[in-house]
């Protein structure tokens, strides 16, 4: 099949790779818009291919978590608590500087243990903090509660907690600069180069605001990745360790 034409730079990059370069696929905000989750999932199930997603645990009900525990191939962690901002000025953040530790770690153990209650076992000790942004305080207290790893944009500085392993996602399906969106050229273009850079290339998605033009043009990745013997597509656990 040929490989169209927004893709070739990404083909390109996974044909010069010496090694199989490590791929994950971090889908957020499970608990909204089940439909369109669903749908993201069946792309990926179509190409035998893993994807992760950051569950909000006031958001899972007993229903979608059924659902989701039936489908092979679908990882499981936590994104935050409640998806809401609690930061008055700047940016939004669930687990930003005007929470104090205690308060974010309740947050944390509310959400984990909303989680394991609807999961069970099948939970991962994975902390993908509502928009990406969170502080110090939150992972020490990530650390204090026995979780392996962290997940942010790969633009967010490590924070360096001891025992707390980092896996930022390097492509947002949606990323803008200057205040626009990212055309398909320059997405795949970006894709290419976290490629080049050996990864693990993190691609972000969000399916709530994926209508079905979307999914075909991430369908075209997938497509990509899933035939290429460079691409090496792995559960976040897996890199994690």
């Amino acid at each position: 099949m040929p490989t169209t034409s927004w893709l070739r730079p990404v083909a390109a990059a996974l044909d010069a790779a010496r090694a199989p370069v490590p791929v994950f696929f971090r889908d957020d905000d499970a608990g909204w818009d089940d439909a369109r989750l669903f749908a993201l999932l069946d792309a990926f199930a179509a190409r035998s291919l893993p994807v992760d997603l950051a569950v909000i645990p006031r958001a899972l009900g007993p229903a979608l978590a059924r659902e989701l525990l039936a489908r092979p191939g679908v990882g499981l962690h936590q994104h935050g608590l409640a998806h809401v901002n609690h930061e008055s000025a700047g940016r939004k953040c669930e687990f930003g500087p005007s929470r104090p530790a205690a308060a974010q770690r309740g947050d944390i153990e509310e959400g984990r243990a909303r989680l394991a209650a609807l999961f069970g076992g099948r939970a991962d000790p994975i902390f993908t903090p509502p928009w990406n942004r969170c502080t110090a305080d939150t992972g020490r207290c990530l650390a204090e509660l026995g979780f392996a790893a962290l997940s942010r944009e790969s633009r967010a500085a490590p924070l360096g907690v001891p025992g707390l392993r980092e896996l930022p996602v390097a492509i947002d399906w949606f990323a803008h600069r200057h205040g626009e969106r990212l055309s398909p050229h320059a997405l795949g273009d970006r894709i290419a180069a976290a490629i080049a850079a050996g990864g693990p290339v993190g691609l972000m998605f969000h399916h709530a605001i994926m209508d079905a033009g979307e999914r075909r043009r991430a369908g075209e990745l997938l497509d990509l990745l899933a035939g290429h013997d460079r691409a090496g597509a792995a559960p976040m656990p897996a890199l994690v360790g």
